[in-house]
């Protein structure tokens, strides 16, 4: 599909950070409710070590050469999916939304061929008021995948102090000075995560290299059973801007599940968010998880606040 007559396209620069934030600061309102992205998230996005902007963004710009859409591809380990998405203003950039899509589906095609791959899968989501987007995807080809769900609770009705863990179990904080135990840290991540289909591993330096010098290592937690690491939670500050703690990661291995290990986890991180002032906690679950964790969140006060549904398709390489 081709932009409408007088509409158009040019590649961002981070010079564009400040138009880009409202496009997308609009496009989430219409789709979740709130803003979900801060001026350094579309950085970061745009400088992605995966991202080349001159050759897999777009912005679309209406008339009069505002900026109305931005047209972003992502694939955080550099292997296996990529991940398009295409904010919009819902009313001023619904006009380009569908042919930024096309072109970003024809750049996967180009990065099938640039890694010597015959074909590449690309999954983009759809929130439940994004129906005209979700009709752009059915018509391409793309399928319904999974759902997503994101999850919170309050937490002004914490007890003053964590309950006890299971027998045998101890949750500590993670030492973010102490590469030996950072390494530990992602040893059971990796593990724990083996399981899952969708998982894509990443050796330690890698890792490492994403988390970055985290300023909030005392919200990431080990649990030890017996003095062995057993289960890790891993934190994030994504929500903060709606005074929410948030568990991005929470592992626990095969072994040592189904005992109160991620239950124990999850509280300990509940009362350190408390402690820090904040009103909500926070996580997103996979619902196609196969160690079914819904029953797990919503037993530690964590109920469905939104969903989000995940379509795939696969796309051959170009030429």
């Amino acid at each position: 599909m081709t932009l409408p007559v007088g509409w158009g396209a040019r590649r961002p620069t981070l010079d564009d950070v400040p138009s880009i934030l409202a496009v997308v600061h609009a496009a989430d309102t219409y789709a979740i409710g709130y803003p979900d992205f801060d001026a350094e998230d579309v950085q970061a996005a745009l400088t992605a070590p995966y991202v080349d902007p001159e050759r897999d963004c777009w912005l679309g710009l209406d008339p009069l050469g505002t900026v109305v859409a931005w047209a972003t591809v992502e694939n955080p380990t550099g292997v296996g999916r990529e991940f398009v998405d295409v904010f919009a203003d819902p009313v001023a950039g619904r006009a380009v939304q569908t042919p930024l899509l096309d072109r970003q589906l024809a750049r996967v095609a180009e990065r099938a061929a640039e890694r010597g791959l015959p074909a590449l899968t690309v999954r983009c989501v759809a929130c439940p008021p994004e129906r005209q987007w979700r009709a752009a995807l059915l018509e391409r080809g793309f399928t319904y995948t999974k759902r997503y769900v994101r999850m919170r609770r309050r937490l002004a009705d914490l007890p003053a102090q964590p309950p006890a863990p299971p027998a045998g179990v101890t949750i500590r904080q993670v030492r973010g000075g102490d590469e030996a135990d950072l390494r530990e840290f992602h040893r059971v991540y990796d593990t724990a995560f083996r399981d899952l289909g969708d998982y894509e591993p990443l050796p330690y330096d890698r890792w490492r290299a994403r988390v970055g010098d985290d300023s909030a290592w005392d919200e990431w937690f080990f649990a030890e059973a017996d003095g062995a690491p057993v289960g890790v939670l891993q934190s994030s500050d994504q929500a903060l801007d709606r005074d929410e703690g948030f568990v991005k990661s929470l592992a626990v291995l095969p072994g040592a599940r189904k005992r109160g290990v991620g239950a124990a986890l999850l509280l300990r991180a509940f009362h350190r968010y408390a402690a820090k002032g904040r009103a909500f906690a926070g996580l997103g679950v996979d619902l196609a998880n196969p160690t079914g964790p819904l029953s797990l969140y919503r037993s530690v006060g964590l109920r469905e606040d939104r969903t989000i549904d995940l379509y795939e398709l696969v796309v051959a390489a170009a030429g």
